[in-house]
């Protein structure tokens, strides 16, 4: 139970990865500024965030069943909090999915925008009727730079972040009238046991379905351009922790919180040209025409910048 004065902060998806850390780095607070309730689905998966808690579980922090994809789950994990009473709410869970789109299903492609659009959907209207009466709140949304730009054989993992992005800019107009404030954070890539595996995984996929040529471009092509750009410019769950934990203590938010100014002149070619051609035409040219060039350049960035550098993240306030 959060004592007085303490913020209450649930967040979705805290088994591993970036979900994990924001927990441990709230309930870990030096001033204990925050009760932290995190939840995942299966709580089985607890051991690592308990340990990587330490002396805070029990404390600062406890947990809670909880399943985005669940009408009941949703309520029920709400109605198990004091009073209905959450001051910050933190979307986090989300699934991946990536390749060639010919060989996903229709009912894989449901399932990405179960969890990472309606799963963030559910939780905002579960939640906002309590932060509309008490004219407080904040809601954080864990988007991702493909929520701004498109990325080849990303294409549905785009399409669900571009669904969360609309949306909340959407929202964020009506919920300031009752000053509840809406910030979405926005990683480029990050190195967590989750990304790695699904990496690894598509390598050694089949893609039926698609051309022998796509699915070439996809594992010759892409993967190794892909795996350079994280390894050059890849952030750490601790990193996305940090930067939202500013984003919670600024005194006035941002609504669009890009963690990674590396990532800043790859998203301003789609603004600097509504046509759209100058963004496309330049990922085109990067992957299919200049995929030896891009990987010295990313060779380079990996061995010039400082850890301090790739690992920057904004500064709110």
């Amino acid at each position: 139970m959060a004592n007085s004065g303490q913020k209450v902060v649930l967040i979705t998806g805290c088994s591993s990865g970036i979900g994990l850390r924001i927990a441990v780095t709230l309930a870990k607070d030096e001033k204990s500024r925050y009760h932290v309730i995190a939840t995942m689905r299966d709580l089985k998966k607890k051991d690592k965030l308990v340990e990587a808690a330490g002396d805070a579980y029990g404390k600062t922090l406890m947990l809670l069943p909880l399943d985005v994809c669940s009408d009941e789950s949703v309520r029920q994990c709400i109605n198990n909090v004091k009073d209905r009473h959450i001051d910050i709410l933190i979307n986090n869970a989300g699934v991946g999915l990536l390749g060639p789109v010919e060989s996903i299903s229709i009912e894989e492609m449901k399932r990405v925008f179960e969890t990472n659009f309606f799963g963030v959907v559910r939780m905002i209207k579960e939640v906002m009727p309590d932060m509309k009466k008490r004219r407080s709140g904040h809601i954080i949304v864990m988007s991702s730079v493909m929520g701004l730009q498109g990325v080849v054989f990303n294409d549905v993992y785009t399409a669900s972040k571009f669904a969360m992005e609309g949306f909340c800019e959407s929202m964020a107009v009506q919920l300031m009238k009752f000053n509840i404030r809406l910030s979405m954070i926005e990683p480029g890539p990050v190195h967590t046991e989750f990304e790695t595996k699904m990496m690894e995984d598509v390598a050694k996929m089949e893609y039926p379905g698609a051309d022998a040529d796509t699915v070439r471009y996809f594992k010759d092509v892409y993967l190794p351009s892909s795996t350079d750009i994280f390894e050059a410019m890849g952030q750490t769950p601790d990193d996305i922790a940090k930067c939202t934990k500013k984003v919670i203590e600024s005194n006035s938010p941002r609504f669009r919180n890009l963690t990674n100014s590396l990532y800043t002149p790859i998203v301003a070619l789609k603004y600097a040209d509504e046509t759209g051609g100058l963004s496309v035409n330049t990922f085109y040219n990067l992957l299919f025409n200049f995929g030896p060039l891009m990987h010295i350049t990313m060779s380079i960035l990996k061995c010039l910048t400082c850890s301090c550098l790739r690992r920057r993240t904004i500064s709110p306030n």
